[in-house]
């Protein structure tokens, strides 16, 4: 369960939420709170469509996301005769810069609504609409798969998909179905002899040297090295840090998030000047090798835009796309894509502050992006 923080809780009234759209004569009753599900609730809401719990699933994200970023956790739970049916996670995203948000959920990928059938779903979107009405915030935004039919959600985002690879048993059956290309680069990076290790918060300062400067090359600001500690620590043995170095200097790293039955990798980065010698390549290979002797069976690349550098670099290790549908209730504004770092409008942004030093924007990086949903 969520501890209470001692903060005072943005105004919002808690409640039963009502169906209107149903014609189901007892609607499950919504309830909302910062207490968690258990992975033990979550599994048989999971059980209809085969599926098994995934990183994004884990009930430790939002405490995560308010001891990391900031933001204030809201838990919509759906029960009928005594069971939990549903629950949707949601996080409040507020800054003086930004404005005020409320989503499922920042920094990840895939969140939303998590229900048995269709009514339970109904009924938590109908609930969130309401939550956002009362906390008055700019939008709703849940970040599904699976579209949801629902009147308030008409607006979406379809650019990105998911990256995903299908694991065979062995790391010898991984190397074989490489392209010759694939493997001759794992090769180069494995000549120079760099170091890999794994980790926790033990490789932190590894890991957010080499983010923090890629996140400065690539024009970003950086998230706060906060969020990673409290991922690390709260995720326990489900998070973990593998860093590759030349010598005493980290020069590639990256998170993993373990499911039941995946793994994803949430946030990785390089140095660019040892791109020629195929770090990267080496690291991929290995959170690859790693997660196949864990046992999972698939390795989450995360999302990309179709036909991006970053599409590219993931599907040469024979990764799929699969749909990811982020869907929003505007309440003032445009809809999610106007806030993306990838907006045409922040070009010039961009390049300043890619000129910025690195110290600098490990500085002032964090108080901004912890405002951008």
């Amino acid at each position: 369960m969520l501890g209470l923080a001692s903060s005072s809780r943005p105004t919002a009234t808690p409640g039963v939420g009502t169906n209107a759209l149903s014609a189901n004569p007892t609607p499950p009753q919504i309830t909302v709170s910062d207490g968690a599900p258990t992975i033990e609730q979550i599994r048989p809401l999971l059980a209809p469509t085969g599926a098994a719990v995934c990183p994004h699933h884990l009930p430790a994200w939002p405490a995560i996301l308010r001891d990391g970023l900031g933001h204030w956790p809201y838990w919509l739970m759906a029960h009928q005769g005594g069971q939990l049916a549903g629950c949707l996670p949601l996080a409040l995203v507020s800054s003086r810069l930004f404005g005020r948000f409320l989503v499922s959920l920042p920094y990840l990928n895939s969140a939303g609504v998590l229900a048995d059938d269709a009514t339970v779903a109904t009924s938590l979107v109908d609930r969130a609409v309401q939550l956002a009405d009362e906390l008055d915030v700019r939008y709703l935004e849940l970040r599904h798969e699976v579209r949801i039919e629902h009147p308030a959600l008409t607006s979406e985002l379809t650019s990105k998909v998911h990256m995903r690879l299908p694991l065979p048993d062995s790391a010898d059956a991984l190397w074989h179905q490489l392209k010759a290309k694939v493997r001759n680069q794992v090769r180069k990076g494995q000549e120079p002899g760099f170091r890999v290790a794994w980790g926790g918060v033990d490789r932190l300062d590894d890991f957010y040297a080499v983010f923090s400067r890629n996140m400065r090359d690539l024009g970003t600001p950086v998230y706060g090295r906060r969020l990673f500690q409290a991922i690390l620590q709260q995720l326990s043995e489900r998070a973990e840090l593998c860093v590759v170095s030349d010598g005493p200097r980290p020069i590639a790293a990256a998170l993993l998030v373990h499911g039941d039955r995946s793994t994803e990798v949430p946030s990785a980065s390089s140095l660019r000047e040892y791109n020629s010698a195929n770090a990267n390549m080496l690291m991929y290979w290995q959170l690859l090798v790693g997660t196949i002797e864990r046992g999972q069976q698939v390795f989450d690349f995360g999302r990309s835009t179709i036909d991006s550098g970053t599409f590219r670099f993931k599907r040469q290790w024979g990764a799929e796309p699969s749909p990811a549908v982020w869907q929003y209730y505007v309440r003032r504004g445009g809809g999610g894509g106007d806030m993306r770092p990838d907006n045409a409008r922040y070009a010039r942004r961009v390049r300043v502050w890619q000129r910025l030093p690195v110290w600098l924007t490990r500085l002032i990086g964090p108080p901004i992006v912890r405002g951008i949903p």
